[in-house]
């Protein structure tokens, strides 16, 4: 395997691993803390997006130079990668930034309840899991 199809591969799981980690691990557990209202977790989940996110273009940069270099992948990987780079600007460039405005308007209670905003950041992440298992998978047959 070519260094740059190895750090393509590397780089698709790593983004993948924290994904799945923050996405439906850590977003949701931290709701059924003991004295975990929804302002705070609301707030912590806020920063743990903004890294995450930073993280994500890095990776995602790092995946496409990767391919600019060599990285061998069947056809649709360069598409997929594409693809996945989009989901994180629009997660970061969009979401992210109407759902921030809607908590920091002050509307954050216990009885907040979750809008289309929020149903369609999460289908972005399954189809972001999907894509970053796809291209991990092609990476790894090239």
């Amino acid at each position: 395997m070519a260094v740059a199809t190895a750090v393509l591969v590397a780089a698709t799981f790593v983004w993948l691993g924290m994904v799945l980690a923050i996405s439906f691990i850590e977003a949701p557990l931290k709701f059924q803390a003991p004295g975990i209202t929804v302002e705070l977790g609301v707030g912590i989940g806020r920063l743990v997006f903004k890294a995450l996110n930073i993280v994500e273009c890095v990776l995602a940069a790092v995946v496409l130079v990767m391919l600019a270099l060599g990285g061998r992948v069947p056809a649709p990987g360069w598409a997929l990668a594409v693809v996945l780079a989009v989901i994180v600007m629009l997660d970061v460039a969009v979401l992210r930034r109407r759902m921030d405005r809607r908590v920091t308007s002050g509307n954050v209670s216990d009885s907040m309840p979750r809008n289309t905003l929020h149903f369609t950041y999460v289908g972005l992440e399954v189809a972001k899991v999907a894509g970053l298992l796809w291209l991990g998978i092609l990476g790894l047959v090239a």
